[in-house]
């Protein structure tokens, strides 16, 4: 396994995960219309966007398998608000068939290690309250709940949860 920060030629694959990831884990959270009108070319716009927001500090990295295949990606930025510079995951998506091997926590700790590189110590991140095994994830981690939110999507509205890590340094495991 192999992370390394995204490039403009990643956007096509990044946006493909994207949907297809989304297809998978809102199923039955967000309305299937919504769903199906997910396009690879939209979230490649969308990625592209997020990747050239040079007023938000935003980065994205990608995780390669043995092949040297993209399988999963995360997003971030960092918000500066009156001097103070907080962190923001935005996105954390892996393919179905690479969960469970630890990807997850990896990324966590390359944004972290990102985040300290850029004197950024917290960070955030918005997730569906529906979503278990998401929102399982970020406690285990030990995100701490801070509040909540609505979010529409067509004419359903879901509830999503954000939680934080004051001190994102708890996040990386240094292996000897």
């Amino acid at each position: 396994m192999k992370i390394r920060l995204a490039t403009s030629k990643d956007m096509k694959v990044i946006a493909k995960i994207y949907v297809d990831t989304w297809r998978t884990t809102y199923t039955g959270l967000v309305p299937d219309v919504y769903l199906e009108q997910l396009t690879v070319q939209r979230a490649e716009q969308k990625w592209i966007q997020f990747l050239n927001d040079f007023s938000q500090n935003t980065f994205l990295y990608v995780v390669l398998n043995e092949k040297g295949i993209i399988i999963g990606f995360a997003a971030a930025q960092i918000h500066a608000n009156a001097g103070v510079r907080k962190g923001e995951l935005s996105a954390l998506y892996i393919l179905p068939e690479a969960h469970g091997l630890g990807i997850g926590k990896k990324l966590m700790e390359t944004v972290s290690v990102h985040f300290l590189k850029a004197e950024v110590s917290s960070m955030m991140v918005w997730v569906m309250k529906k979503n278990e095994p998401g929102r399982a994830f970020y406690k285990r981690l030990g995100g701490k709940y801070i509040g909540h939110r609505q979010s529409r999507f067509g004419n359903v509205t879901v509830e999503d949860e954000a939680y934080e890590w004051l001190d994102v340094a708890m996040l990386i495991h240094h292996q000897n």
